[in-house]
């Protein structure tokens, strides 16, 4: 086995559980180890498969009462999806790199502080919209809808279950349109189409044991360290790509 796929089937291993705890985070946890070994091209694709299986499999645990919530956010997100599936092959793989690790070093913190930060009330469902556009191009993109709604919905003060529902939701509409707009503009790569069934067992397993812990221990201290893990991960993806960027 070569450095280059230890390093992603680790990174997938790796997000599958953590999206079996939390209910969302695959791509962000997977890119920080996919985006040293796979180009954005190939790495998009495996991302959007993955979660989607990890999502299809959490939808068991869906909190019914929160599906008007998640309404606003789907349908701003759908005509998201296509615009980043039109910019991915348009994507410099050492931007990518430098965009994705600035967006760790934001979000993680962020993250980290959303349980002080004051709650948002203004907006309502159109500004949920919105959010759920902004989500849907980072999905088209990169597989990655679900940083900005999910601390948008942290900071609208909804209950955990509530949150992790309407992020399920929400990420398994844009993950399934995201894969239908890859297949049906030949996106999707011969190397990433191979990747597919093998990381399949591998988020399958980790999903249920990410699952089986969320239900026995709380996650809010595994979460902090998650978000640490993938801050750290950012500062090193900015380290190796802006000397490039700026050379």
């Amino acid at each position: 086995m070569t450095l280059g796929m230890a390093i992603v089937l680790l990174g997938g291993a790796l997000a599958g559980f953590i999206q079996g705890v939390s209910g969302f985070a695959f791509g962000l946890v997977a890119m920080a180890f996919w985006s040293w070994a796979l180009e954005p091209a190939v790495a998009g694709p495996l991302v959007v498969f993955c979660s989607l299986i990890g999502q299809a499999m959490g939808m068991r645990m869906l909190k019914l009462s929160a599906i008007p919530r998640a309404i606003p956010f789907i349908l701003g997100g759908l005509p998201g999806v296509p615009v980043g599936v039109w910019l991915l092959p348009m994507v410099d793989p050492r931007l990518f790199q430098a965009g994705l690790g600035a967006l760790l070093i934001l979000w993680c913190p962020a993250m980290l502080l959303a349980a002080r930060l004051p709650r948002i009330t203004f907006g309502g469902p159109p500004m949920d919209g919105v959010i759920g556009f902004l989500g849907g191009v980072m999905g088209g993109l990169g597989g990655l809808p679900g940083p900005i709604p999910t601390l948008w919905c942290v900071l609208r003060g909804w209950d955990r279950a509530t949150q992790r529902s309407v992020f399920q939701l929400v990420f398994l509409t844009m993950h399934t349109t995201t894969m239908a707009g890859y297949l049906l503009t030949g996106t999707v790569s011969a190397r990433a189409a191979w990747l597919f069934p093998v990381m399949l067992p591998i988020v399958i397993a980790t999903a249920l044991l990410g699952a089986a812990a969320y239900r026995r221990l709380g996650d809010v201290g595994f979460q902090r360290v998650v978000l640490a893990l993938l801050a750290a991960s950012g500062v090193a993806l900015l380290a190796s790509s802006l000397p490039k960027l700026l050379g």
